[in-house]
């Protein structure tokens, strides 16, 4: 990904954030190298890690990474037969044991939840609990060698011991003897360059025999060791180094052994920096209150409520963002300082992140797309040093971009064009908009230039969006609606501020008659993408509330239904229990019958007992349990999106709008419900739907198949009588609609598609072909 880009949409800061949050310098190191990758595989992997990563955080919370350092240097050293130092087998030990722990913590977790990522780099950390043991039995917790490490380094040491003592004795007689004392600044033994002395006053120089060591600062003291302890301090010398020789012996036979196991400390080390890098990006992802996006390589981005993550999550305002699907060029038009550049650096800033394997904030569900290429051209990026205008440098960089840009690119565009004449800036961005959408290049560009709203709606593949402002408060609201070109608001903003009315007429009165039919139209249309989000939302929550309550429905009849079968294996066991006392009485009155009638030689006959024991045996009762939930009847084909069925259970009537398996999303009425197929019960395809006319003064109905006839409606009748026929039509299981809006001046088409284009139920949309209309009728495919 190229660095411009990174900059100006200041994914540093998004780096920054995430080495903050790593517990360790390996953790830190690693996290530097985050960037964006286009392989899509790469970031699903690094996608999964970080979910598990939250799943390890709401399972168990504090996640031990303490005592991790980075010993790669020194592990390389001891592999090529360097020694270490103390402090370094030190944290060579440590490190270990930070290591297992966090694998034995990992490894419990997952018997909680399965973390396949991390269990893979859990795998890498190396045990070595016996390399870490002889490292302690030989170095203590402040990184020094112990007595202890050899038998000769405690003989040593010991005998260094003793010698400090005496030398220590004979300062000490030599500070007491009142001829010496005259002499000395102060009463105590110091040291100068490893050597005991004792302070002495310059002037008994000549009187104190022994070594100066050092001067103070001010002249007036000398530190002499004592000419009767030199022979006693070149005896502990001698000690120590004997000692330093003995300390070295055993660091580079324990580095040896580090040196053994450099390739599982190593791999260790690669594993702990991974892992503290996850864990970072967690606790990013938690602080934002991320999600994990659903990614693809189609360029096909559907975002819900995305939030800027270096805003303040208190003001930023959620936006929802769409691209490539139903169009590739999506066009944001409205007034300087009303939320553009910072809506288009959302879009690019949560596209790298989540190429980066990070979780973007918005809501579940997101869809967003890896691209080879991300460019951008935000800001006023003028050279001084080049003598560039703001125009020349914009049209550089863009000239840049055209250079290197495919199918496989997002571009980013800021006020394209702006800088220059209106008229030609216009020209010149719908051009560069042109080259764009024809190489299939996925591109978003803000402009003020309303020539640029007819540009879109003009376009099969692109689209109008604004970000909303509010005339009242004359402050943007940062909500951007999709569909909905924007609003100049001069006239609006300069009555609020105070401007004369007879001027703003005036002004008004110089529109022409088009400007003020378009601006007419966009208030209208904003108007009923407003009322129609608010409907959704409230069908929405009456859905979720819905399915809330058949799923306790379903429950409560389930513990019925097993009640119901409790009970009757309780009466079934008492019935039988009745019989067998009754077929073991009958049995003796059988046998007692025999023996009369043997004794009575025979008149009784033997085929009259069977038929009487039969008799008995028929009496016993016989309890049908009732299946738990009604069951469909069994239609001679597979159910198919489209159909219409009865939800038995519910005692309901709807159409198919998806299969998944065995689970079917059912449309009942304005309510989706998801039902299992042995609940649906195909029913035989409704009547066919009318035609309606529909006027500007009356609406009239007649009987043709699949057409919704809207000439001489205005648009507001029109989308009333769409949204109206869309229902009909799901509601009976028609796919396709014809809606003949005429040619004339356009109004009404562009006013139909652009409802239609943001319909929820609306597949696409075409213009007829030859036999269907032509550009007078809009064909549209519902989902």
């Amino acid at each position: 990904m190229n660095e411009r880009v990174l900059r100006v949409l200041e994914y540093d800061k998004i780096r920054g954030h995430v080495v903050r949050l790593a517990s360790s310098s390996l953790g830190k190191a690693r996290a530097q190298e985050l960037a964006p990758s286009a392989d899509l595989a790469e970031v699903e992997a690094g996608q999964q890690l970080t979910e598990e990563g939250v799943t390890v955080y709401r399972l168990r919370g504090l996640i031990p990474l303490g005592g991790i350092h980075d010993n790669r240097s020194l592990i390389r050293r001891a592999a090529l037969g360097g020694m270490l130092s103390a402090q370094e087998m030190l944290d060579t030990a440590d490190t270990i044991m930070a290591g297992r722990r966090l694998k034995k913590f990992l490894q419990d977790t997952n018997e909680e939840q399965s973390l396949p990522g991390m269990m893979q780099l859990a795998e890498m950390l190396p045990e070595l609990k016996q390399l870490e043991d002889d490292i302690r039995q030989v170095v203590d917790d402040n990184g020094v060698v112990r007595d202890t490490a050899s038998a000769d380094l405690r003989k040593i040491r010991g005998e260094m011991r003793a010698q400090q003592a005496r030398i220590k004795e004979k300062l000490e007689s030599i500070l007491r003897t009142p001829a010496y004392q005259k002499m000395l600044q102060d009463p105590i033994i110091t040291q100068r360059n490893e050597r005991y002395c004792v302070p002495v006053k310059v002037e008994y120089r000549g009187s104190f025999d022994g070594i100066v060591h050092d001067q103070s600062a001010s002249g007036s003291t000398l530190f002499i060791e004592p000419a009767s302890v030199v022979r006693l301090a070149n005896a502990l010398k001698e000690l120590q180094i004997k000692e330093d020789r003995e300390v070295q012996r055993i660091l580079h036979q324990l580095s040896a052994q580090v040196g053994q196991h450099a390739d599982e400390l190593q791999d260790g080390q690669d594993a702990l920096a991974e892992l503290d890098f996850i864990f970072a990006k967690t606790a990013y992802a938690r602080e934002l209150r991320a999600v994990r996006p659903q990614m693809n390589d189609q360029g096909i981005v559907k975002v819900k409520r995305a939030r800027h993550p270096l805003i303040d999550p208190s003001v930023v305002v959620p936006s929802d963002l769409r691209l490539g699907e139903d169009f590739i060029l999506l066009v944001i038009t409205g007034p300087n300082t009303g939320g553009k550049t910072v809506t288009l650096k959302t879009f690019g800033l949560l596209t790298l992140m989540a190429m980066s394997g990070l979780h973007v904030p918005t809501d579940e569900n997101s869809v967003l797309s890896t691209f080879d290429e991300v460019f951008a051209d935000i800001g006023d990026e003028q050279s001084i040093e080049q003598s560039l205008s703001t125009f020349s440098s914009h049209m550089t960089n863009i000239v840049k971009i055209l250079d290197r840009v495919d199918f496989r690119s997002l571009v980013l565009f800021d006020e394209l064009g702006a800088g220059t004449d209106p008229t030609e800036g216009a020209a010149l961005a719908m051009s560069i908009l042109d080259f764009l959408k024809e190489r299939g290049v996925r591109t978003v560009a803000t402009t003020h230039y309303s020539e640029l709203k007819g540009y879109a709606y003009n376009e099969p593949n692109a689209i109008n969006a604004s970000v909303e402002f509010d005339v009242q408060s004359l402050r943007p609201t940062y909500r951007l609606l999709i569909g909905v070109p924007g609003r100049s608001n001069a006239f609006a903003i300069s009555e609020r501020l105070g401007l004369r009315r007879e001027i703003i007429e005036l002004a008004q009165s110089r529109l022409t008659t088009e400007d003020v039919a378009v601006d007419e139209l966009i208030r209208k249309l904003e108007q009923n993408q407003h009322i129609a989000n608010q409907e959704r939302e409230q069908a929405e929550v009456l859905r979720r509330d819905l399915e809330a309550l058949m799923d306790e429905f379903d429950k409560e009849k389930e513990s019925f239904y097993q009640q119901k079968d409790r009970l009757m294996e309780r009466a079934e066991e008492e019935a039988r229990k009745a019989v067998q006392k009754a077929e073991k009485d009958a049995a003796e009155i059988v046998e007692e019958l025999r023996r009369i009638a043997a004794e009575e030689r025979g008149q009784i006959k033997e085929h009259r007992l069977i038929e009487l024991r039969k008799e008995l045996e028929g009496k016993a009762p016989k309890l049908k349990r009732e299946a738990k939930k009604p069951k469909a009847m069994p239609s001679d084909r597979p159910l198919q999106t489209g159909d219409h069925v009865a939800v038995v259970h519910l005692g309901q009537k709807g159409h198919i709008l998806e299969i998944k398996g065995n689970q079917v999303l059912v449309q009942i009425g304005m309510i989706k419900t998801k039902v299992k197929k042995d609940q649906l019960e195909l029913l035989p395809p409704e009547k066919e739907p009318t035609r309606t006319i529909v006027g500007r003064k009356n609406v009239e109905a007649k009987r043709v198949s699949l057409e919704l006839d809207l000439r001489g409606a205005n648009v507001e009748e029109g989308i009333y009588a769409i949204d109206k026929r869309i229902d009909d039509a799901l509601l009976g299981g028609l796919s396709t609609i014809h809606v003949i809006h005429g040619k004339g001046t356009g109004a009404l088409r562009t006013g139909v598609q652009e409802y239609l284009r943001t319909h929820r139920q609306v597949k696409s949309f075409r213009f007829g072909v030859e036999g269907e209309g032509g550009n007078g009728v809009t064909v549209v495919t519902l989902k």
